[in-house]
């Protein structure tokens, strides 16, 4: 028996890509496939229903559509859409981070439900969470992920002494999103 071409998951939009005149890649983190790349096509349209749902942030279900190549996005309906965070940059530059991390560690189509719940926890508390308590939550999810990964043992330091730094050895490259937000000073 054939595996079915059609299916559907909850995830949360890490990223996207502009590609051709209305189209996007999107980076999805789903509960049950992990991470999955996608291929919304026509979503920058004017027109498109689909549009206002694809955003960075989003936590969705989406109907995806199984092709040789990359998996095409069908339909999406929101779950949540974290719109306290797009109001305030500070609470952006740390949901971007979340979303870096999460991109940058984790490899596609390696499922980790712990982590989807993790990430999912922290938007919430990111949400609500005082401005001056945003830089814990980056280092206790941080820490988190790390653990759940098995890249930290618990109640252990990062061999560096800096969660960043130590993440910035294991991606073998710097965090974007660090950068940004010192230049922004947030």
């Amino acid at each position: 028996m054939r595996a079915p071409r059609l299916y559907t998951a909850e995830g949360i939009i890490l990223k996207r890509k502009n590609v051709g005149e209305a189209d996007r890649i999107l980076t999805i983190f789903t509960k049950h496939y992990g991470k999955v790349r996608v291929l919304a096509r026509g979503v920058r349209k004017v027109s498109s229903k689909r549009a206002p749902h694809v955003e960075v942030f989003n936590r969705v279900i989406a109907t995806l559509h199984k092709g040789s190549g990359m998996d095409t996005l069908t339909e999406v309906s929101p779950v949540a859409s974290y719109d306290a965070i797009r109001r305030d940059l500070a609470r952006v530059g740390a949901a971007y981070y979340l979303c870096e991390l999460i991109d940058g560690l984790l490899p596609e189509a390696q499922v980790h439900e712990d982590v989807f719940m993790l990430l999912c926890d922290a938007f919430a508390v990111l949400a609500t969470v005082k401005k001056e308590r945003i830089e814990v939550l980056r280092e206790r999810f941080a820490a988190a992920l790390l653990r759940a990964l098995g890249f930290l043992e618990r109640g252990k330091k990062p061999p560096t002494g800096s969660l960043d730094s130590y993440v910035e050895q294991l991606l073998e490259r710097h965090l974007k999103t660090v950068r940004l937000a010192s230049h922004f000073n947030i």
